[in-house]
Formats: structure tokens, C-alpha cells, sequence
């Protein structure tokens, strides 16, 4: 699953009544895009989309995720903040290094 299809499966489980136009909008993505990533997820089985009435429009659709779409999205979930974890220590551990650095570098000067 890449960045685009986790991002659509965050979005779309918090409102799952999202059109396509309007997940273009949240996510900064094309519409073109949107319906790619979209119909990836449903093919997947990630998603299932269900017709129905709206007022602004004659008929639309409700993306619902599937059990299978709902591990899919603690499993990116999990690993997105493992990354991060991991980037974070990296991050710190070089900004440690770089306080050293110039601690010994104005020591230097006296």
C-alpha cells in the first residue's frame, strides 16, 4: 500500500461519505489520481463502495472499509509510527552530536 492509498483509507474512515472531488481536495491530489487510488482500494478489498441519495447530487456513493481495509489501515498505522519512532531517535541523536560539535568548536575560541 503506498502513502496515497493509506492517506484515502484515513480520510475515508473518518467520513465515509466523502465524494472523490472532495478527498482530492483534503488529500492535495489530482481527482484523476484520487479515482486511481480509489479503485486500487476497492479492487483490493479494502473498500466497498454503496450507492445512494444526496441532496447536492442524484446519486452517490459511501465508501465503507471492509474488516480487510481496517487491518490494512493498523498495519500502515503501525508501521507509519515505527518509521517515525526510529526517524525521531536518528533525529535526536544528530542533534545531540551537532550540540557537541559546537560546544567543542566555542571552547575552541576561548
Amino acid at each position: 500500500m503506498d502513502e496515497s492509498q493509506f492517506k484515502a483509507l484515513r480520510e475515508l474512515a473518518k467520513d465515509g461519505t466523502l465524494s472523490q472531488r472532495d478527498l482530492s481536495r483534503k488529500m492535495g491530489l489530482s481527482l484523476g489520481r484520487v479515482n486511481y487510488v480509489v479503485r486500487a482500494l476497492l479492487e483490493k478489498g479494502y473498500l466497498k463502495a454503496k450507492r445512494f441519495k444526496n441532496s447536492r447530487k442524484k446519486i452517490g456513493y459511501m465508501y465503507v472499509l471492509t474488516p480487510k481495509g481496517i487491518s490494512a489501515r493498523a498495519t500502515q498505522t503501525y508501521n507509519f509510527l515505527q518509521r517515525k519512532h526510529e526517524e525521531f531517535e536518528r533525529l535526536k541523536k544528530e542533534i545531540e552530536m551537532l550540540r557537541n560539535e559546537r560546544e567543542e568548536i566555542e571552547s575552541d575560541k576561548y
